[in-house]
């Protein structure tokens, strides 16, 4: 009678170093790419503040029978849900009825640097 061998299969130090390798270098090609998604996003959220704060003043303007050159305060836009929280730090220039609102970084995002003006794009 042969007694047959009990063979344990495991994984060699080699294949375990091998998937830590490439788990390493996915990450090192993922990571700035999260980060500039993550600005693009950013910055794609103060657009559409903005868009919301032009509304809420349009609105203002309608109901209240303002014209060009009267510009609200923040507190006129809340009924409106016009004035939005900030997400990156911005501060938010209302502007005059029939000018569009701006938003002026506090710090650098994207290619943006501190105190840099950002304004809906032109359509």
């Amino acid at each position: 009678m042969k007694i047959k061998p009990i063979r344990r299969s495991a994984f060699t130090l080699i294949e375990i170093m091998i998937v830590v390798g490439i788990i390493g270098l996915l990450a090192i090609a993922i990571i700035p790419n999260i980060s500039k998604n993550r600005e693009r996003a950013q910055l794609k959220m103060i657009e559409q503040n903005l868009r919301k704060i032009d509304a809420a003043k349009n609105l203002w303007a309608l109901e209240n029978n303002k014209g060009s050159g009267e510009t609200p305060s923040a507190d006129d836009l809340k009924p409106y849900d016009g004035w939005p929280k900030a997400i990156a730090g911005e501060q938010y220039n209302i502007n005059s009825v029939g000018a569009m609102p701006t938003a002026t970084l506090s710090g650098k995002l994207g290619t943006n640097t501190a105190s840099s003006v950002i304004s809906l794009p032109s359509e």
